[in-house]
């Protein structure tokens, strides 16, 4: 009876440690992944990773073979995101895993009580690596281009590939004493490196991330610029109506006291229409669309460009000031250096948040150096790069669409953003 119980109490602790390993896991990872809505998603990532780690990893093993067929697939089942993020971060997550397992499974089989020393050890080192990390892991969720996961995809082949290669392609390393010897000492100056290459990965996703970050940081604060500069500007003509104000009663009371009463009321109306009395515009309620919109139409009247907008936005919505500016902005720039090479003219503005989808509209004649897709068409690709591909990415991630086409011999844009909570 006592062994029996001790072989029951030594399960449950091997299971206990097993989960405690998974968590430490999760704890680490779990920042960088993208949940499906669902209550059971962390869960089942929880117990994928805690599975994954309680496998016996040798070097020769076809285990990591057999894990990898169980892992990919729910792992990519379990996410959400761009297909790159998801296969990105599965790729490192698995080769984490595994080269852990693998370094401890392979070279502490000839120590005594085996069983006992991995199952402590692949929670300590799980742990340590978390707790080395704890302090830069993100607290908001990590932003990153398409074009970012698509590279972090590329580098995580590496470590996926010499881990199969080192682990599973010396299946026959029993059949030779040498080869045994080679793959063991292969897998000593691979495995580490491996393991160093994923976390070296996951620290850079983290710096791709703060640099995004700061550059839409960037693009707001040149917004707020656009914006303070449109309010000074205002409050310098405000000041110099006040400074005159004396003057101009004195010219009124003149006209008014010769008679001349249609001479003052053009005089009068002149002083109405000073931009210094007619106040800010007022386009929409929402303030960061409001002042955007604000300076890219005084820019169309500025060049002349005739425009016809509609523009419907509430004060609140989901999506971000930095995101909806953008959109906005780049749009309008776009439309207004189309128009700079159309013979006639104009753009059309349709912006509105209707059932909980905020639809955006930019019409403007073709300019005739239209390119297929995304492709900026301007000469300095590396300044202006942004533009439609960097829209379209904004509209991906948000879990909408951005398309163009050319309709009735006019380029148009048209932007479907859901967004949930503004019904």
């Amino acid at each position: 009876m006592p062994e029996r119980l001790i072989s029951v109490l030594a399960n449950i602790c091997g299971f206990a440690l097993i989960f405690l390993a998974g968590g430490l896991i999760y704890k680490l990872l779990s920042p960088f992944i993208c949940f499906r809505k669902s209550r059971w998603a962390k869960i089942l990532m929880l117990l994928l990773f805690s599975g994954s780690c309680s496998m016996v990893i040798w070097i020769g093993d076809p285990n990591v073979l057999y894990t990898m067929l169980v892992f990919f697939p729910c792992f990519l089942l379990i996410a959400q995101g761009q297909p790159a993020q998801r296969l990105a971060l599965a790729a490192i997550s698995f080769c984490y895993i595994m080269s852990v397992c693998a370094i401890i499974d392979s070279y502490v089989y000839r120590l005594n009580y085996y069983d006992y020393i991995v199952r402590l050890l692949r929670p300590a080192v799980f742990g340590g690596i978390y707790f080395m990390f704890r302090n830069r892991l993100p607290v908001e969720p990590l932003r990153l281009s398409s074009g970012m996961w698509k590279l972090m995809l590329g580098l995580s082949a590496m470590p996926f590939f010499s881990l199969v290669a080192v682990v599973g392609l010396t299946y026959y390393h029993y059949e030779s004493v040498l080869v045994d010897i080679v793959s063991k000492n292969q897998g000593l100056a691979v495995l580490p490196v491996m393991l160093l290459g994923c976390l070296l990965l996951l620290r850079a996703i983290l710096a791709l991330s703060d640099y995004e970050r700061l550059q839409s940081e960037s693009r707001l604060s040149a917004l707020r610029e656009l914006y303070y500069d449109s309010l000074q500007r205002e409050q310098n003509q405000v000041r110099t109506l006040r400074h005159d104000m004396r003057n101009h009663m004195a010219v009124l009371h003149g006209l008014l006291e010769r008679g001349e009463t249609a001479r003052a009321e053009e005089y009068v109306g002149e002083l109405l229409g000073s931009p210094a009395l007619s106040g800010g515009r007022r386009i929409c309620a929402h303030q960061a669309a409001n002042a955007v919109l604000s300076v890219k139409l005084e820019e169309l009247e500025r060049l002349g460009i005739p425009e016809d907008h509609q523009v419907s936005l509430p004060e609140d919505l989901s999506i971000s000031d930095t995101d909806l500016c953008a959109l906005l902005g780049n749009a309008l720039d776009n439309a207004i250096e189309a128009c700079a090479k159309a013979e006639k003219p104009d753009v059309k503005l349709r912006c509105r948040l209707d059932k909980g989808m905020l639809m955006l509209i930019v019409s403007n004649p073709l300019a005739g150096d239209e390119k297929n897709g995304f492709e900026t068409t301007k000469t300095d690709g590396k300044n202006h790069g942004f533009g439609l591909p960097g829209m379209a990415e904004i509209a991906r991630r948000l879990g909408g669409s951005l398309d163009t086409c050319i309709k009735d011999g006019r380029f148009e844009l048209v932007a479907c953003i859901p967004q949930p909570g503004n019904d």
